[in-house]
């Protein structure tokens, strides 16, 4: 039990490592959303809405912080 959730968060820490990435806002909403799904698949959660938070997300941070995406 303990190594399957050591997995699942060393595989959703990873993927949002990825997700900072997109030069317009249309990239940033697509990779972001694709890691937020990927994320929620993997931690077995809803991932529609895994795919919404990633890309709202995303897309929030990389217009605040233009410099670090």
């Amino acid at each position: 039990m303990r190594t399957t959730f050591t997995i699942k968060t060393a595989a959703f820490m990873a993927l949002a490592l990825v997700a900072s990435c997109g030069d317009t806002p249309v990239e940033q909403a697509l990779m972001g959303g694709g890691a937020g799904a990927a994320g929620a698949a993997v931690l077995n959660g809803n991932v529609l809405a895994g795919a919404a938070v990633g890309a709202a997300g995303n897309v929030l941070y990389c217009q605040k912080y233009p410099t670090r995406c």
